[in-house]
C-alpha cells in the first residue's frame, strides 16, 4: 500500500512523457469555449505574514465566460445577498464595481501599486488565468519534472520564457496526479521567481461532457488575497450573450483609474443658464 498525498492507495502510477501532458493541457483549453457557473466562494483577504486574514463565508457568485479572454464574475454577500462586487474582463483592461464603497474601479489587469482594500485588488483576469489553464505558449520552453516519493507522486510541467538578457525564466509550472493524470495545481511567476497565482484543482467532474475541477483554490500572495471555489452548477459550451460583459459605470458612484492616487467624483452637471 502507497501513502500519497495523504491517500492510501493499492493504485499503480501512471506513466506518460512531456508530450502527452502537453497535449493534455491544451485540449482541455480548446474545449472550454464557454461557461456559466453559480459557485460557492469564499475570499480570505490579508496574508499569513501579516498575521491578519479576514474571511468572508458563504458568498455566493456568478461566473462567466467565453473565448477568447472575457470573463464576468459577481458576488453577493452572505445571508442578504446583496451585490458585494462586479467585474469583468475583455482582456487587458478590466472595471471593477464595489457597491458598498460606491467606488467604479478601471484599468490595466496588472496590480503596480496594491490597494490597502484588498477587495480593490480583485482583478477578473487572476480568475480568468487560474480557471482555464492556457496551453504552452509559442514563447514557452517546456520540462518535465517526476516528483514521486513518500508522500507525493506528480508530475510537474515546468515553462520557462527567455528574458531580456537571455536568460530562462520560469513563467509557469502545471502539476498533474500520477494517479490519474488530471491537472492538480498551476503556479504562475514573474520575472523574478515570486508567485504571483498558486491555483489548486481537486475533484474532477464531468459538465456537459467536459471535465472540470469542483474545487479550485486560488492564491495570490502579493496581492494579498486568496479564494476557495467551489462549483454548485456549471453549464459549459451552451454559449455566454454579449450582454453579459457589458459593466457600466452605476450613475453618483466613484470613478478610481488604476494608478491615480484618489478617487473623483462624478462628473459635475452644468448649471442652467438663467435667462435674462
Amino acid at each position: 500500500m502507497i501513502t500519497r498525498n495523504g491517500r492510501s492507495t493499492n493504485q499503480a502510477l501512471l506513466t506518460t512523457n512531456k508530450q502527452t501532458l502537453e497535449t493534455r493541457v491544451a485540449q482541455q483549453y480548446e474545449r472550454m469555449q464557454s461557461l456559466n457557473a453559480t459557485v460557492d466562494m469564499v475570499p480570505a483577504l490579508g496574508t499569513v505574514e501579516k498575521s491578519k486574514i479576514t474571511e468572508y463565508k458563504d458568498v455566493r457568485a456568478y461566473i462567466l465566460f467565453r473565448r477568447p479572454a472575457q470573463i464576468r464574475l459577481i458576488g453577493l454577500y452572505p445571508v442578504v445577498r446583496n451585490k458585494a462586487f462586479d467585474m469583468v474582463s475583455e482582456g487587458p483592461t478590466f472595471r471593477l464595481y464595489i457597491p458598498a464603497r460606491n467606488r467604479f474601479i478601471t484599468g490595466r489587469n496588472e496590480i503596480t501599486v496594491a490597494s490597502q482594500n484588498k477587495l480593490e485588488n480583485l482583478r477578473p483576469q487572476h480568475f480568468l488565468d487560474a480557471l482555464i489553464v492556457k496551453p504552452v505558449q509559442p514563447d514557452e520552453r517546456s520540462l518535465l519534472i517526476n516528483l514521486t516519493d513518500e508522500s507525493n507522486a506528480q508530475y510537474i510541467l515546468g515553462l520557462v520564457r527567455a528574458g531580456g538578457d537571455s536568460d530562462l525564466r520560469l513563467s509557469r509550472s502545471v502539476w498533474f496526479d500520477r494517479l490519474t493524470l488530471q491537472m492538480t495545481r498551476q503556479l504562475i511567476f514573474d520575472s523574478e521567481g515570486n508567485i504571483l497565482t498558486d491555483a489548486r484543482y481537486s475533484q474532477w467532474q464531468n459538465y456537459d461532457g467536459v471535465p472540470f475541477p469542483k474545487h479550485i483554490e486560488i492564491n495570490r500572495p502579493r496581492d494579498e488575497y486568496a479564494v476557495v471555489i467551489t462549483v454548485v452548477k456549471m453549464d459549459i459550451n451552451k454559449g455566454v450573450s454579449d450582454d453579459k460583459f457589458v459593466l457600466e459605470q452605476p450613475e453618483g458612484s466613484q470613478l478610481q483609474v488604476v494608478g491615480e492616487k484618489t478617487a473623483s467624483a462624478p462628473p459635475a452637471q452644468k448649471a442652467p443658464v438663467r435667462k435674462k
